[in-house]
């Protein structure tokens, strides 16, 4: 039994120094759904009723964000993966999927590394091993002046307690353009990543450009991957794409269990 606050959609989990919110739907195996960086849980929701179709879905708000609080007003992608490893012992889930969106998928390369047996499968869209400096300098300049109008938007929609939390995350994004250490994925580490791997990325992503993509798929030993034409960052949230079918039909392909 874990000791949690129910909410008119999900749970609050306390956990050291932090309290996380999450989401479920469908029954099966475990899949986690991480958002990016600014969003919340409610990015997936586009996508929710057909994956939960063939999995139990474990939707996180990521330190911080949406519903989750964040006192220490500081992120990383390796608290992030902490932050979520210690959600999931909480409900006693050992073994999951997992799909991650740019700072989600980021913060599943840490768990992926970290933990690698307890990942069956991950799909990664518009992460990174490495901030290269097109993205520090996006990064470092942001602010609630230049963000573009549906990224702003969707800072507001996904931040539940306003403007100071707005103002935080943008400070905590600010920071990692200074940050050399959180994400710094060689070659090598990547390698000891085990679950088999979707790579998805757009060829105009802004912030991170293909050809990291390709170094991911090239580095994780079972990985594919998927490049979407035209696609800019987090090509997905196109209604254009056919993310949840394509997702479903590449983990339906995997060997059966032992």
């Amino acid at each position: 039994m874990i000791d949690e606050t129910r909410t008119p959609r999900g749970r609050v989990v306390p956990l050291p120094g932090l309290e996380l919110y999450y989401e479920e739907f469908g029954t099966g195996e475990p899949m986690v759904l991480l958002h990016g960086f600014g969003g919340s849980g409610q990015n997936w929701s586009p996508f929710v009723d057909e994956l939960s179709q063939r999995y139990r879905l474990i939707v996180v708000d990521l330190r911080g964000h949406g519903r989750s609080t964040n006192p220490a007003n500081t992120f990383t992608h390796r608290a992030a993966a902490g932050d979520v490893f210690a959600l999931l012992d909480r409900l006693e889930i050992d073994r999951f999927g997992a799909m991650g969106m740019s700072s989600g998928g980021m913060t599943l390369l840490h768990m992926a590394t970290t933990q690698p047996r307890r990942l069956e499968s991950l799909v990664l869209i518009s992460a990174t091993s490495h901030f290269p400096d097109q993205a520090r300098a996006i990064m470092r300049r942001v602010s609630l002046a230049t963000m573009p109008p549906p990224v702003k938007q969707m800072y507001q929609s996904c931040a539940t307690r306003g403007d100071e939390q707005i103002r935080q995350l943008i400070a905590q994004f600010n920071a990692l353009a200074k940050n050399e250490d959180d994400m710094d994925f060689t070659p090598e580490r990547l390698s000891a990543i085990t679950a088999r791997t979707l790579v998805v990325h757009g060829d105009r992503d802004n912030f991170f450009p293909v050809e990291i993509a390709v170094g991911l798929f090239r580095s994780i030993p079972n990985a594919a991957l998927w490049i979407v034409p035209g696609g800019d960052h987090v090509p997905i949230l196109d209604p254009a794409v056919p993310f949840a079918s394509t997702a479903l039909r590449f983990l339906d392909a995997r060997p059966p269990r032992a």
